[in-house]
């Protein structure tokens, strides 16, 4: 049957489970809608289908009348002839298929090309709260694996659709005009053909549903440990050889399956070729027998032999023709569901552009992080994350104001509140209640891409993309200059570094920057902050990777930098923010003291306990000034 078998053998071995997904006329009118942009391609391809479907029965069509009219007559001229009519036929059906290649290809490429657009440019709109949640394998097999599923619905369906229905319709009534008595004869078998498809249809796709789950797992394995992070993990906990058995465990299991795949293959194909044969064998016997006693001629035998091979791979192609059609369907589903996803937080019709005043306000701000079903979706989720309890409120009625060119410090213990309240600021989330404003505009009327062009952030986990030095800085400023990039990295007393190496600006930093050292990644994120040179600037832990030497020069490059520029940095060293205008002490969610450093150690409190804690045994101050 050769490569229509291999097909056939990829179209049984789909999940048949899918055909009990209820699917909605909704859903089949939206996927035609993706079809009528490329309605005229379509329609070319079908007709090549069409003649290609045709073209195949032409030659033993042919070969009958050479046989019979040529070479049984002695008819020399004919049989030239016909046979140059066969070799036309041949390059004719050549080249329709180069043409019907070509525009499956511009359909299928251009729809993957469509849908994967639309698809990322849809996920990086989405909020921040949506990554947080989201397994990122899972959404990317939504740009993967679900975009060329459906990619299959105009072009492998489709034409193995029409082509069968055509060429199934056309070869029977090429046979039943020759013969109907062999045609009936053959069309006995088909039962006993059938059977051996089911069987090895439904046993072979919970084969290789169980294989994919297993891929899945060997995938999910290799991409955790493979990475930097993950391969560092190993190593430091000696668990090479735990890591080689429990990987090898699963793909020996993979080994396993992927032998019984191969054996209930075989057996589909031994016994296709073995009912094939007998069908063969019925027409040579019943057909010789006929032609003898002069009621066949052995044209119309050799003819329907012929035929009879295009018979039987349509028929099987076709009762899997529903889960093929399922299957795409399915996958267009699983698009639309990541498409259909609203972002949270999006542009309002009448949004307008920030201002140019660097001031920052909250006021009475509430605050609770949003659940699974207002920002992702449950199929994108681990399955533990869709059972969490409620969120519990992080920010409780939080207020203070930044004027322009001065700088505001948060300080807490640990999951006070303080990153959430940045993440406000450049409307990464919304706020439960209350409001922010940003140059006197609530940030919920202004336009996000000018917001977030106004603030620039440093956070504590600088990330770098895996890419050059100087890519990963104009990242922040496209056009910038190479004079520009030096100024930053110098500002960032990080220039030096990138001099001495060999490719200078040119050296990629690897994937998140690991090639990099923790502070050589923080000086690189603070340049890439002057380079924008945004008017507010937040800055999480900073300078929480650097030694004591370079944290000095670049807080010192830092406030050079902040000069006129609205501040809201969030520090554990309390050393780092001594100079700023006021410190809020943020605790459980409220702004619990808020004043200057010399003022807030003066009050006592969490701030006089927190400084104590960090440096009563190397503070020149007198401890009884610490505590006030």
């Amino acid at each position: 049957m050769g490569t229509g078998g291999l097909r056939m053998m990829g179209r049984l071995s789909r999940d048949p489970d899918v055909v009990a997904t209820p699917l909605s006329a909704h859903l089949v009118r939206r996927v035609l809608a993706y079809g009528r942009d490329f309605r005229w391609a379509i329609g070319v391809f079908l007709v090549c289908v069409v003649v290609d479907a045709v073209a195949g029965v032409v030659p033993p069509l042919l070969l009958q009348r050479i046989v019979d009219r040529g070479v049984l007559a002695g008819n020399r001229a004919l049989v030239v002839e016909l046979a140059g009519a066969v070799a036309v036929v041949a390059v004719v059906d050549a080249g329709i298929t180069l043409v019907q290649r070509w525009y499956s290809a511009q359909i299928g490429e251009g729809l993957i090309f469509r849908l994967r657009t639309q698809v990322f440019d849809h996920v990086t709109g989405q909020p921040l709260a949506f990554f947080s949640r989201t397994h990122t394998g899972k959404l990317t097999s939504r740009l993967q694996s679900d975009v060329l599923g459906a990619q299959q619905a105009f072009t492998s369906t489709l034409s193995t659709v029409v082509s069968n229905v055509v060429g199934l319709a056309v070869t029977l009534v090429a046979m039943l005009a020759l013969s109907w008595q062999l045609t009936l004869a053959a069309l006995v078998l088909l039962p006993v053909f059938l059977i051996p498809a089911r069987l090895v249809g439904t046993r072979l796709a919970d084969l290789t549903r169980t294989a994919q789950q297993l891929n899945g797992e060997l995938s999910g394995a290799m991409t955790e440990r493979f990475s930097v992070s993950g391969a560092l993990l190993v190593k430091l906990f000696g668990r090479t050889a735990d890591e080689h058995t429990q990987f090898a465990t699963t793909a020996g299991a993979v080994q396993r399956i992927g032998v019984r795949i191969a054996m209930v293959g075989r057996f589909f194909m031994t016994s296709v070729t073995l009912v094939s044969a007998l069908a063969v064998a019925l027409v040579y016997g019943a057909g010789g027998w006929l032609a003898i006693v002069g009621r066949l001629t052995v044209g119309t035998l050799t003819a329907l032999a012929g035929l009879l091979l295009r018979l039987y791979g349509p028929l099987i192609q076709l009762t899997n023709v529903r889960i093929d059609v399922m299957s795409a369907l399915v996958s267009f589903d699983r698009v639309f569901e990541v498409l259909d996803l609203a972002p949270a937080i999006a542009d309002r019709p009448d949004a307008h552009d920030a201002s140019p005043v660097a001031s920052v306000e909250f006021r009475d701000v509430h605050f609770t992080y949003p659940d699974a079903a207002r920002v992702s979706l449950p199929s994108l989720e681990p399955a533990v994350g869709i059972v969490e309890s409620a969120n519990q409120p992080v920010l409780r009625g939080v207020s203070f104001a930044v004027t322009p060119g001065t700088t505001v410090a948060l300080v807490g213990p640990s999951g006070a509140g303080k990153t959430t309240i940045t993440h406000l600021v450049a409307r990464l989330y919304d706020t439960t209640s209350g409001s922010v404003l940003v140059g006197g505009d609530d940030v919920r009327e202004l336009r996000l891409e000018s917001l977030r062009s106004r603030v620039g952030y440093v956070t504590q986990d600088a990330h770098l993309f895996h890419d050059t030095i100087a890519a990963n800085l104009r990242y922040a400023k496209p056009g910038a200059t190479d004079e520009e990039l030096w100024r930053a990295l110098t500002d960032a007393q990080v220039a030096d570094l990138v001099r001495r190496l060999p490719d200078g600006l040119s050296t990629v930093v690897g994937e998140r920057g690991y090639r990099l050292s923790g502070g050589e990644r923080q000086r690189f994120a603070i340049a890439r902050l002057l380079l924008k040179a945004p008017s507010i600037v937040v800055l999480d832990e900073a300078t929480a990777h650097l030694d004591t030497e370079s944290e000095v020069a670049v807080q010192r490059a830092l406030d050079e930098t902040m000069k006129g520029r609205t501040a809201i940095v969030v520090a554990h060293r309390l050393s780092t923010i001594r100079n700023a205008d006021e410190i809020l002490v943020v605790d459980d969610g409220r702004i619990v003291q808020r004043g200057t450093h010399e003022g807030l150690l003066a009050a006592g409190g969490l701030y006089a306990e927190l400084y104590a804690a960090q440096f009563a045994h190397q503070s020149r101050e007198p401890l009884s000034e610490v505590s006030g």
